[in-house]
């Protein structure tokens, strides 16, 4: 039985954005059967040898499929997608399509605004360094707005693994909503995303799981 490493407990500010959510979203829309292991953020669960094994940086989620261990949510994904035969083309152009915007996904946009969050998180009033993130921002969500048009998916005509990982980078990884506010076409495809049943179930199942810490 495959096992997911989700959280159970975890602080206020992360809950409900955090990135096990990406894999239980891409368990329902594949349907496969799994077995959630619920881990205290609070009380160090993930700072153990034991779990070390399975997540090097001691970061969620992991999965341990029958004794195959995995860690990054990417990674999961693409294992999982191909695992299923869902999510992700058959084809070979097809696949690397859904391959490339799962690591943009991961290297071109969540850089920028995770850079952003912690810097908000830290810091108080504006300054260069907010300036030059804002910017950055701007530059990715402009070259997201020229993608999507006409698209209503990110990487081939169907949904796929790198529509979770974009759609949630864009939900979870921006507290500012403002900044998305002039990219009508990105918070389009965000919204088409994030309002599939699939999700729609995992984050439900999710706040009613996970406590704050």
């Amino acid at each position: 039985m495959l096992k997911v490493y989700g959280f159970a407990k975890v602080n206020s500010v992360a809950r409900g954005y955090t990135r096990d959510l990406r894999v239980l979203w891409a368990l329902d829309e594949m349907q496969l059967p799994f077995e959630l292991a619920g881990m205290d953020h609070p009380a160090h669960d993930l700072n153990t040898d034991t779990y070390r094994q399975l997540s090097p940086f001691e970061q969620i989620p992991s999965i341990d499929d029958d004794g195959f261990k995995l860690s990054e949510s990417a990674a999961i994904l693409v294992y999982l997608a191909k695992k299923s035969g869902c999510l992700i083309p058959g084809d070979r152009d097809g696949e690397a399509q859904v391959t490339r915007w799962c690591f943009a996904a991961m290297s071109s946009v969540e850089p920028p605004l995770l850079a952003l969050m912690v810097r908000d998180w830290t810091a108080k009033g504006s300054d260069k360094h907010r300036e030059f993130l804002v910017g950055w921002v701007n530059r990715v969500f402009t070259n997201l707005q020229h993608w999507l048009a006409g698209r209503e998916f990110i990487a081939t005509k169907d949904f796929s693994i790198a529509d979770i990982l974009m759609a949630h980078v864009l939900s979870a990884g921006l507290k500012d909503e403002g900044l998305i506010a002039p990219y009508p076409g990105v918070m389009a495809y965000r919204e088409r995303c994030l309002a599939r049943p699939a999700w729609q179930r995992t984050i439900e199942a999710y706040c009613d799981r996970v406590d704050e810490g």
